[in-house]
């Protein structure tokens, strides 16, 4: 089965939450910017400890992982990591929270 593409748009992502697909949304912004805007159900795991944190998510290799960071450069950069990693099902959310706050939940505060 051939790996999926590097990102998955906003839209994809939401319509997976709605049918509770079984998926791991992680955050990989800071705390800080976490305590501003987050989507709900999302996993904070700042992509400046993921390498330090990566036993906590060993478990979810063989799940599909979706990335989501502020525009979506850092999450691109945490997927490609992941895949390295062993992660294959690993994506980025296109745009992150601010396209998600544009186009999927105004009631996220962007930033």
């Amino acid at each position: 089965m051939p790996e999926p593409p590097l990102e998955i748009s906003c839209q994809a992502v939401k319509a997976k939450l709605d049918a509770r697909d079984d998926f791991l949304l992680l955050d990989c912004r800071e705390a800080d910017e976490y305590a501003v805007a987050r989507i709900e159900g999302a996993r904070l795991v700042p992509m400046s400890e993921i390498q330090a944190r990566q036993s906590e998510l060993a478990a979810e290799r063989d799940r599909q992982v979706v990335v989501h960071c502020h525009h979506g450069g850092r999450s691109l950069q945490v997927v490609r990591w992941l895949r390295q990693q062993g992660f294959a099902e690993a994506q980025s959310m296109a745009g992150g929270i601010d396209r998600w706050s544009q186009e999927i939940d105004p009631a996220v505060p962007r930033y």
